[in-house]
């Protein structure tokens, strides 16, 4: 599998990275619904016999439960993957299932202790600030993960959600890493200046939801999505699973999957070779709940779709901009 640098660090990271959102369950405000364990593990197992190197998790999923089948998962193979974990997202009482937003540095720190203990490993490769709230803590929050890194309690630091302006205001605290923003073929605006700006600055870029929650899978319809169970967090909160986007989404879907199967490719493969064809991203993260799903996507890593095809891919997306600006 295709490895690339994380920008300034040392580590050389495969394109595509286990996402494991997922597998933290749905016993919280933004879970994907019910999980089994043993499929979660299975999983992570089987995306590391493939050849990925490296896990993104946080302490959020499924209130620390992500974390934990990342310990289960990568035990006897510490020694060949990264693992990245995020804070920013706290919770008082697990039986709500609610988090919310806190970057004191107290609070951080916190945060990375119980991070490493659930994970069982002696240093986080890769600890990203979730979500820059509350904006007005962001320093104190970042300070604390400079010193975290000083300390060898994390390799390198990274943040998440970030806009321009508040990614240049921490690296004047500690050097950031790593920028992990959505990006997919339906969520673009990252393009505008982000990348540009990381690529100069020397801070790779790690996208997340290149296939948009699912929808670029192609194994959606408007009924199947209607049946999406109720504690799925796609259910009520996801714009792109529902109007006045949906009917254009799943337009557009359809024309893709016509250029995938041109290929014999998967339209989830499209959607993660698309991200991947940008010269500033260095990798993708790809959920997974089950075996058979990462094993299908796995292969966009190798797969260059020629410039004709961009082109082609352009046009649709062209179109469908134009429905919204209509």
């Amino acid at each position: 599998m295709q490895k690339r640098k994380l920008g300034f660090t040392d580590m050389e990271i495969t394109t595509i990275g286990f996402g494991a959102w997922a597998v933290g369950g749905g016993n919280w405000k933004w879970g994907w619904g019910s999980q089994d364990d043993a499929e979660s593990v299975a999983a992570i197992q089987k995306g590391l016999d493939l050849g990925i190197n490296w896990i993104d998790t946080a302490a959020a999923y499924g209130l620390g439960h992500s974390e934990e089948m990342v310990r289960k998962a990568i035990r006897g193979h510490r020694g060949q993957i990264y693992i990245a974990t995020k804070c920013g997202l706290v919770w008082d009482d697990p039986s709500t299932g609610t988090v919310y937003n806190r970057l004191k540095g107290w609070s951080v720190r916190q945060e990375a202790e119980n991070s490493l203990r659930r994970l069982g490993v002696d240093i986080i490769d890769l600890y990203q600030i979730h979500w820059p709230k509350p904006d007005a803590d962001l320093e104190e929050g970042w300070t604390e993960i400079a010193r975290l890194v000083k300390e060898g309690k994390i390799r390198y630091a990274g943040v998440s959600n970030f806009s321009l302006e508040q990614i240049k205001r921490a690296q004047k605290i500690h050097p950031v890493a790593s920028l992990q923003p959505e990006y997919s073929l339906l969520e673009r605006s990252v393009e505008r200046e982000l990348l540009k700006y990381c690529a100069e600055q020397q801070i790779g870029i790690i996208a997340y939801s290149p296939m948009a929650s699912g929808l670029l899978t192609g194994k959606y319809t408007r009924e199947t999505i209607e049946s999406i169970a109720s504690n799925d967090w796609r259910r009520n909160f996801s714009v792109h699973f529902r109007e006045p986007m949906l009917t254009a989404n799943l337009a557009f879907i359809e024309k893709l999957g016509q250029i995938a199967s041109r290929f014999d490719r998967s339209l989830g493969e499209l959607a993660v070779a698309w991200v991947l064809q940008r010269n500033e991203m260095t990798a993708a993260i790809v959920g997974a709940r089950r075996p058979n799903q990462i094993e299908q996507i796995v292969p966009a890593t190798d797969w260059q779709i020629p410039v004709d095809v961009i082109a082609e891919i352009n046009v649709l997306l062209a179109e469908r901009e134009a429905q919204f600006k209509a």
